[in-house]
């Protein structure tokens, strides 16, 4: 695919015309000759060109036009991570951009910067083509059932005193060391007649977030994804827990052992101002579930202009290759 779409140089001066390029006017003329009087023609050329590549260079032709056409807003945004992505690229392989192209299967740097550009600009129009698919229905039931205010959290961390070096069973038992110092701290705060003092001091001696400890321990305002999927069990224990109160167990994450101190919570946002964030989920959330949404997006803006094929085989090609994108899920299942 990559190789095929090195081409498109070449197709593009025999559709166009260009210095002493034959065109297509007259498909006899000739582009290579012989001494004997026998000759290469366009007609030739073209046939080649069309079967072994002439799909891959349409798909870039057409999705380059109509794409610039669709979202011209976009075009130094996609631009700018091609570079972007090309100079990474370079780094992480330690190679220069020339070598990196031919690994690809592009002869130059500037055609594999086009291919990475190409690429952003097929994927923003599946990400904003899949926005449209969403209903309001939808939208409201997300509001409704997921969305939730900001609540400030503070916390302790306890973390297990481990090394490298330990056996099973001396890891198990700092594991159970930490919890069970974790539990003791939170059945002392839970007896405290001033919980919020108790607490200030009770961070201060002993939790090992350096992060937080000056802090009185606060992981400041979030809300359910602010930690990330490592730490849904922590942000649910918080979320379920009055204000000015601990959560009534310990518990664990990746770090360690966790006493959890909620202290306020807020309002969440209005279903208008919520709406763009939700609109944004549900469509990635479609995307991921359904792999025709790619090819659906690309056929709504190539017909939204009007593409028709002429040349009768490529236009079978690209039936062929639409049809097998609108397929795939199904195929992959």
């Amino acid at each position: 695919m990559k190789k095929k779409l090195a081409i498109l140089g070449l197709c593009t001066l025999l559709v166009a015309g260009c210095g002493k390029v034959p065109t297509l006017k007259n498909g006899e003329e000739a582009v290579v000759t012989f001494k004997n009087g026998d000759k290469i023609s366009v007609d030739e050329l073209y046939e080649t060109i069309k079967n072994d590549f002439g799909l891959s260079s349409l798909v870039t032709l057409v999705d380059s036009y109509v794409l610039e056409k669709t979202f011209p807003d976009y075009i130094d945004v996609a631009k700018q991570k091609a570079d972007v992505y090309l100079q990474s690229a370079t780094q992480v392989y330690g190679v220069d951009a020339t070598t990196l192209a031919n690994q690809y299967g592009f002869s130059t740097e500037e055609a594999l910067k086009n291919y990475f550009y190409l690429n952003y600009m097929q994927q923003y129009a599946e990400e904003e083509y899949s926005k449209t698919l969403i209903e309001d229905d939808d939208i409201e039931k997300y509001y409704e059932e997921e969305i939730v205010g900001d609540i400030e959290v503070s916390h302790i961390l306890i973390t297990p005193e481990t090394t490298d070096t330990m056996t099973d069973e001396e890891v198990e038992n700092a594991e159970k060391t930490a919890e069970d110092k974790a539990k003791e701290i939170l059945s002392n705060l839970k007896k405290a007649d001033n919980l919020e003092e108790a607490w200030k001091e009770a961070v201060k001696e002993n939790t090992k977030d350096d992060a937080t400890k000056d802090k009185d321990g606060s992981l400041g305002k979030i809300n359910k994804s602010t930690l990330g999927d490592s730490y849904k069990e922590l942000v649910d224990a918080a979320y379920s827990t009055k204000d000015g109160s601990l959560y009534g167990s310990v518990v664990k994450t990746e770090l360690g052992y966790h006493i959890i101190y909620k202290t306020k919570s807020y309002d969440k946002a209005s279903l208008k101002d919520s709406r763009d964030s939700i609109i944004e989920t549900l469509a990635s959330d479609l995307r991921n579930d359904d792999t025709t949404i790619y090819m659906q997006a690309l056929q709504h803006y190539r017909n939204e202009l009007g593409l028709e094929i002429v040349d009768d085989d490529l236009k079978s090609q690209y039936a062929a290759y639409v049809q097998n994108g609108l397929t795939e899920s199904n195929s992959e299942e």
